[in-house]
């Protein structure tokens, strides 16, 4: 996708080489395309050939693991494991479903635990859009979901990366609905994208109250979680800003004691983000509340952001663009190229061996 000062919605002074703003700003079309592709990706292993389901991946692939976990496992038969690192769990056997997801398919983490996941019986869906992870699914006969051309980065493809195995499984019998699911997921984005490229866009006023604070990002159980991860991920690498997130309940036995001492600091630094949906437990929900009221006198200030949409995949992902369009934002109001992330393949060179 064509890129360049000016491109995506944010006017002709914004610097944006790969055309981050772009593909945001098409991530509506993004998640209904992939619904073809997950309908057309094959051959699957039957219903009752699996037992339970490990999904592999790191980074910016990885999300499409949690998002699968935090969607779909709650009615789903049989568990979903998330791993990011290099050697798999060990219950791993015939009647797994590993899903490996690298979208350069080169991810050595991903490469690793795949291959040892296969030596122990699992079987393989890989998702990429080549390199190694591709030419192994092919050698060993297995199905690959493959990737659109014009997706600059991992961090881009979420919907292209995840909306495919929601489907699949589907397909296969273990998550029926998933496609309605995306449908009334497309129609919520369409319309936050609408209101985030125009003229009053919440992201823009969102990214001029976090200024150069940090965020501290929080989400409400699986769902709010993933998304809370999202946003931390998203400010770290499109803004190149430190960011941080935790999920409630959890945070509210520990993180929230860390506040006791050094307000005249914190409040000069850090930035509450409240991360909400509407379907948080109860007593979720009253955590928020008491945590906002907590630490309201120890941060620069609080925000919450309340997800839209009909159906819990269309909030998360609806949480998702919001959090892409404000991490744009902080961006571009540093001039920062959102595209680029030289420190990630600074590393990826150092750990090649010599």
């Amino acid at each position: 996708m064509a890129g360049g000062q000016g491109a995506g919605p944010g006017g002709p002074d914004r610097l944006d080489s790969l055309g981050m703003f772009d593909v945001a700003a098409a991530f509506p079309e993004q998640v209904a395309d992939a619904v073809a592709v997950g309908e057309a990706v094959g051959p699957l292993p039957e219903h009752d050939d699996v037992a339970n389901i490990l999904v592999l991946g790191m980074g910016g692939s990885g999300i499409a693991g949690d998002l699968l976990a935090a969607v779909a496992g709650p009615f789903m038969p049989v568990p979903v494991v998330v791993h990011k690192g290099y050697e798999p769990p060990s219950f791993v056997d015939r009647s797994t479903l590993v899903i490996a997801v690298s979208f350069s398919g080169n991810t050595e983490e991903t490469l690793e635990a795949v291959q040892e996941a296969r030596a122990a019986g699992g079987q393989v869906l890989a998702v990429a859009h080549g390199g190694e992870l591709a030419r192994l699914a092919a050698e060993w006969g297995a199905p690959c979901v493959p990737l659109p051309d014009d997706i600059p980065m991992p961090r881009a493809a979420l919907g292209a990366l995840s909306i495919p195995l929601l489907v699949v499984l589907e397909r296969i019998g273990l998550f029926p609905g998933a496609t309605g699911w995306v449908h009334l997921a497309v129609e919520q984005l369409q319309r936050r994208r609408d209101q985030l490229v125009g003229p009053a866009s919440p992201a823009v006023a969102l990214a001029h109250k976090l200024g150069r604070t940090m965020a501290l990002v929080q989400g409400g159980e699986a769902l709010g979680g993933v998304a809370a991860a999202r946003w931390k991920a998203q400010l770290n690498e499109n803004a190149k800003v430190p960011a941080f997130a935790n999920v409630v309940p959890e945070l509210c036995h520990n993180e929230i004691c860390g506040f006791g001492q050094d307000g005249d600091v914190t409040r000069q630094v850090f930035t509450l983000l409240q991360l909400r949906h509407d379907h948080e437990h109860p007593q979720v929900s009253r955590r928020f509340s008491l945590v906002a009221d907590i630490l309201d006198e120890v941060v620069a200030g609080v925000h919450e952001v309340r997800a839209e949409g009909d159906g819990p995949l269309a909030q998360l992902l609806d949480l998702v663009l919001m959090g892409d369009f404000v991490s744009l934002e902080v961006a571009a109001r540093e001039g920062v190229d959102p595209g680029p992330s030289p420190v990630l393949e600074d590393l990826k060179v150092a750990l090649t061996p010599g």
